[in-house]
C-alpha cells in the first residue's frame, strides 16, 4: 500500500457525527497535504466550492440537510473525474445501486477501520496519479521511446486494477494484473488462447457484451458513450470465477487514438447489492417470495390477464396447529416450513409464483390457469405434504381457491380467496375449500 501518492492530495471530508470527524480528521490529516472537514452533505458542497484544489472526496452517506450521495451527485455535474470514496454503515441495496450510479471510487464500511480506509483512499486516487504521471510521460514520448515503455509498464504493473493501453487497432501493453486474471505470461499468449478483450465479456442482458453493439465501431468508442452505471461488464479468471467491471476510458491525448483503459472490480459491491435486494424480497426461513414482493408481482399480473383475457387462480394453504409444533419443537419446526416450500416448488410450474404468506400460510400464484387446473395443482400439493412427516408426525393442511373473476381488482380476489381458507381452517380436516 503505497502511501505516498496521498500526500500531496486535499481531502474533503463530510461527516456528520463530530467525535468521529474529529478523530478521523486528526488521523488522516497526518498522510495528506489538507483535511477540509464538513459537517454535513451542504456544508461539504460549500466547501467544495469554495476550494478548487481538492483532490479527493471522503463521505458518510446519511447526513441532516444533505446526504452524502446527493451531494456527490451535484458534484458530479460539474466534475466527473474526481474520486468519491464513502463510509456507511447503510445496508439498502438502493443506496449501492446509486452509490454505483455516481461512479463512487470505494468504500469502507463503519464502524471505519482506519486501515481499511486509507487502502480505499490509495485505490481512489490511484487512477488520477496514474494518468497525471502518463501525461507527463507522453510529452517526451518522441524522444524516449524506450524509456517510457519501461517507466509505463512499471507504472501499470503498480496497479490493482487490470489496466491496457490501446490505439485501437492494436492493444500496446498490459499490466501484470491483465496477466494473472487471464493466467497468461504475455499478451502474445492472451491473444492466441483468447483472441480478443470483448470476447471474454459475457453475454448477459445486465452488462455491456459484444452482442449489444450498435454499430460497427471499436467496442471502447461504443462503451465510452455510455454513462459510468452502464460501462460494467462480466468476465471469468483464470480460476473459473465471474468478475463484475466498471470499464472506465481516458483518451489521454483526446485524438481517439491513444486509450488508457482499466477494469475495476466492483465484484463485491455488486454481490452485496443482488444479496441485500434478494433479502429484502424473499423469505429468510423458506427462501420463498415474501408478502411485499408478491404485491410488486400481482398487481402487474392482474392487469396482463385481464388485458389478454387469461384465466388466473390463487390458492393459499396453511399448516394447520403449526403453532403447537412450533411451542413443542422451537427452531427444529422451521425444517417443517422450508420442506413444505421444497414440496410446492417441485409440484409447480417455473412460471407460477409461490409466497409464505403468513406465519403458517403459503400462496400460489397460478397464471394462465382455470378452476379444475388449480385443483388439479392442489391436490398434488395436498398429497406430497401427506407423504411428508416431522419427528414421525403427519402435516396437516387446509385449502382455500379463488379465481380471479370480471370486476375483480388485487384486494376483492385476496379477500375471497383467505374466507375460503378461513372455512377450511375452521373445520379442520384438510379440507379444499372454493369460492368463485
Amino acid at each position: 500500500m503505497n502511501k505516498e501518492i496521498l500526500k500531496d492530495i486535499n481531502v474533503l471530508y463530510v461527516e456528520d457525527e463530530e467525535e468521529v470527524r474529529e478523530f478521523t480528521t486528526k488521523t488522516i490529516n497526518n498522510i495528506v497535504n489538507q483535511v477540509i472537514p464538513a459537517k454535513n452533505g451542504k456544508d461539504g458542497l460549500e466547501k467544495y466550492y469554495d476550494n478548487q484544489d481538492i483532490n479527493l472526496i471522503l463521505t458518510d452517506i446519511n447526513m441532516p440537510k444533505m446526504g452524502g450521495l446527493e451531494m456527490c451527485k451535484e458534484i458530479r455535474k460539474t466534475n466527473k473525474e474526481i474520486p468519491i470514496v464513502i463510509t456507511t454503515a447503510h445496508s439498502d441495496p438502493d443506496f449501492l445501486k446509486e452509490a454505483i450510479d455516481v461512479n463512487v471510487s470505494s468504500y469502507a464500511m463503519k464502524p471505519i477501520d482506519l486501515y481499511h480506509l486509507i487502502d480505499s483512499m490509495i485505490k481512489a486516487v490511484e487512477p488520477i496519479f496514474l494518468k497525471k504521471r502518463l501525461d507527463t510521460i507522453t510529452k517526451s514520448l518522441e524522444n524516449r521511446v524506450d524509456e517510457i515503455s519501461k517507466q509505463t509498464k512499471l507504472l501499470l504493473d503498480a496497479q490493482d486494477n487490470i489496466v491496457f493501453l490501446t490505439s485501437l487497432t492494436e492493444i500496446i501493453e498490459v499490466n501484470n494484473k491483465f496477466l494473472e486474471f487471464f493466467g497468461v505470461k504475455s499478451y502474445a499468449e492472451f491473444l492466441e488462447k483468447k483472441k480478443s478483450i470483448i470476447d471474454q465479456f459475457k453475454v448477459d442482458k445486465r452488462f455491456f457484451n459484444k452482442a449489444i453493439l450498435q454499430s460497427n465501431n471499436h467496442w471502447l468508442l461504443d462503451i465510452q458513450k455510455l454513462t459510468e452505471a452502464d460501462r460494467v461488464v462480466k468476465m471469468e479468471n483464470a480460476k473459473g470465477e465471474d468478475k463484475i467491471f466498471i470499464v472506465n476510458i481516458d483518451d489521454y491525448e483526446h485524438k481517439k487514438e491513444h486509450f488508457v483503459v482499466s477494469f475495476t472490480d466492483i465484484t463485491s459491491l455488486k454481490e452485496k447489492a443482488n444479496l441485500l435486494e434478494y433479502q429484502a424480497s424473499h423469505d429468510q426461513t423458506t427462501g420463498l417470495f415474501n408478502r411485499e414482493k408478491f404485491n410488486d408481482i400481482f398487481s402487474k399480473e392482474i392487469k396482463r390477464d385481464k388485458r389478454y383475457e387469461n384465466e388466473l387462480t390463487i390458492i393459499i394453504f396453511n399448516i394447520d396447529k403449526f403453532i403447537d409444533l412450533q411451542e413443542e419443537y422451537g427452531k427444529q419446526s422451521d425444517e417443517v416450513l422450508r420442506s413444505i416450500a421444497q414440496i410446492v416448488m417441485d409440484n409447480v410450474r417455473e412460471h407460477d409464483i409461490v409466497v409464505r404468506w403468513a406465519f403458517e400460510e403459503f400462496l400460489v400464484l397460478l397464471p394462465q390457469t382455470n378452476f379444475q387446473g388449480a385443483k388439479r395443482v392442489c391436490e398434488k400439493i395436498r398429497a406430497a405434504i401427506k407423504e411428508y412427516k416431522f419427528q414421525n408426525m403427519k402435516i396437516v393442511t387446509n385449502f382455500g381457491i379463488s379465481r380471479l373473476e370480471k370486476d375483480d381488482d388485487d384486494i376483492s380476489i385476496l379477500k375471497r380467496v383467505e374466507e375460503s381458507l378461513e372455512q377450511a381452517k375452521r373445520r379442520r380436516k384438510d379440507l379444499v375449500i372454493t369460492k368463485n
